[in-house]
């Protein structure tokens, strides 16, 4: 099956301050502290004294020196109690501040280092509870971001009832890098996909430790949106992840708007080479002649541009044949797949943030459909007529919009011929209110302050409307994340997909199950598919 693709989102992460093994300075009273495998951790209290927020916690070895470009290794113990006040560092990256839609809220705004590997628990619970733990990865195109970006913080979720935990994995170069070189000092003969090995690590000491915080390690959810959605997707693909997760969140991920990175038609062989070519041609153009001599490089360096401008190529997952060991379709058109319950979906407006969004004429958006559908372009064209101008960027908007949500169902039909849980698919329509630059509507990213219920924390017009759609929102990740269905008391009833009713969980002004797009469109692009 040909999926239905729009173009990844560069997007990322967040307010992120130093750590180090340092006394409280924290913003909240120091808590009393906790006992992990590792030593005893002392966090802090949140806004709401009822939560406590433990930041920066190792949870492996810095991959730093020697470490660079290997599987994590487990963190090493400390004496005393260790001050867990404070978000590390996020792993390297070039930090862009802000690109619109991203506001500084979006975005990274602290320091990087290579020394990154930490992570971060908001929880309400006492040691012995034993509450649904909620795993968000970010997002960032696997070339940025963090776990302590401003609106993924924790706390409301975790007065909800769920122990929270964020974050950070290694991206970029650092996180991908595939070469020969470095299959060949692998046990598992394979390399890249260190920032997905640095995921895993991260769920293990979770399995490990959580229940300190009054979390639950047999009832684990992950959760991600656009990279960190397509980390979910390929973490529920693997065969080394089995145990560490029950369910599983894709935001604005496969289907709906972004490629795997990693999925291919490829065979293993083929992959890997691939890769490692990439990986070779850009340790040559840094006149890096070993292992060594990257290694010995200031991380800063390996991120510049090559000499003469060429910018630093992007890097992500790859099939290793170790973590990935094939194409994502191949494994859920097979059965292989964690089955895990699935909650997935996309926003209205993902593709906002790109030029030319709703801006067609009717002339390029007649061309753009002979080009794309070929010798079906007149029936596409009946769907979405653009006799004005006005027509045409409309009409652009909503074929856009439809195709994605054929594309996510198409995904979901694939999953349901082998899956035995269920999916539950949402359409989020609800546009942050933004007077300055409507233009972008229900932005890719857009979802996240609501289904986190922080609102507080991005300074816009927030109306009753918007409070709602939060409340709704959030409480549906909560309920599914306790229980694997979304569905509870005072909530507007969202069934789960099936093929013969494809209905979608539509998120905005109202809250309510609709069969979207209609059937005329859906036939018209799933046969435009085949």
């Amino acid at each position: 099956m040909r999926r239905l693709i729009a173009a990844l989102i560069v997007l990322a992460a967040c307010v992120s301050l130093s750590l180090r093994a340092a006394p409280n300075v924290g913003p909240g009273v120091q808590t009393r502290p906790v006992e992990v495998a590792t030593g005893q951790l002392a966090g802090v209290a949140g806004r709401d004294a009822a939560v406590r927020v433990f930041k920066g916690i190792p949870f492996a070895t810095p991959p730093i020196g020697p470490r660079r470009w290997r599987a994590p290794e487990a963190p090493t113990s400390w004496s005393g109690v260790r001050a867990a006040d404070r978000f590390a560092p996020a792993c390297m990256q070039n930090v862009a501040g802000a690109r619109l839609p991203w506001t500084e809220e979006f975005m990274h705004q602290g320091p990087v280092d290579e020394d990154c590997l930490y992570l971060n628990v908001w929880t309400a619970a006492n040691r012995g509870a034993r509450r649904p733990v909620f795993v968000y990865i970010y997002g960032g195109g696997f070339n940025e971001g963090s776990g302590s970006v401003g609106i993924y913080d924790g706390e409301a979720l975790a007065k909800k009832g769920l122990v929270v935990v964020t974050f950070n994995y290694r991206v970029g170069v650092l996180g991908f890098l595939a070469h020969a070189d470095l299959a060949a000092e692998s046990p598992h003969a394979a390399s890249g996909n260190y920032g997905l090995l640095d995921q895993v690590a991260a769920l293990r000491w979770i399995q490990s430790n959580i229940g300190a915080f009054g979390g639950d390690p047999a009832n684990v959810t992950i959760a991600g949106q656009s990279a960190g959605a397509m980390s979910v997707y390929l973490l529920t693909a693997s065969p080394r992840t089995r145990g560490l997760f029950h369910r599983a969140i894709v935001q604005s991920g496969p289907g709906g708007l972004a490629s795997f990175g990693a999925g291919s038609t490829r065979t293993l062989a083929q992959a890997r080479s691939v890769a490692a070519q990439a990986g070779a041609a850009w340790a040559k153009a840094r006149g890096a002649t070993s292992l060594a001599a990257l290694r010995a490089r200031p991380a800063r360096d390996l991120l510049a541009a090559v000499a003469g401008g060429a910018p630093a190529p992007r890097f992500g997952p790859v099939i290793d044949g170790w973590l990935l060991t094939e194409d994502v379709d191949s494994v859920y058109a097979n059965g292989r797949q964690q089955d895990v319950p699935l909650l997935t979906g996309m926003n209205a407006d993902e593709g906002s943030a790109f030029p030319g969004y709703g801006t067609a004429t009717a002339a390029s958006f007649r061309d753009q459909a002979r080009a794309r559908f070929g010798e079906r372009s007149t029936q596409f064209l009946s769907l979405y007529p653009a006799a004005s101008e006005t027509d045409a960027a409309r009409a652009q908007v909503r074929s856009a919009r439809d195709s994605a949500l054929v594309a996510l169902q198409l995904l979901a039909a694939q999953r349901s011929a082998t899956a035995k849980t269920p999916a539950y698919l949402y359409y989020f329509e609800r546009a942050i209110p933004w007077p300055e630059h409507p233009q972008y509507g229900a932005f890719h990213t857009g979802e996240v302050p609501y289904v986190f219920a922080n609102l507080a924390l991005l300074k816009r017009p927030w109306t009753a409307v918007d409070r709602r759609v939060a409340d709704v929102a959030s409480s549906y990740w909560v309920q599914f994340a306790t229980a694997g269905d979304p569905n509870g008391p005072h909530l507007p009833r969202w069934p789960a997909f099936t093929t013969s009713s494809p209905s979608v969980m539509a998120l905005g002004d109202t809250q309510q199950a609709r069969t979207l797009p209609d059937d005329r469109v859906r036939r018209f692009f799933e046969n435009a598919t085949n």
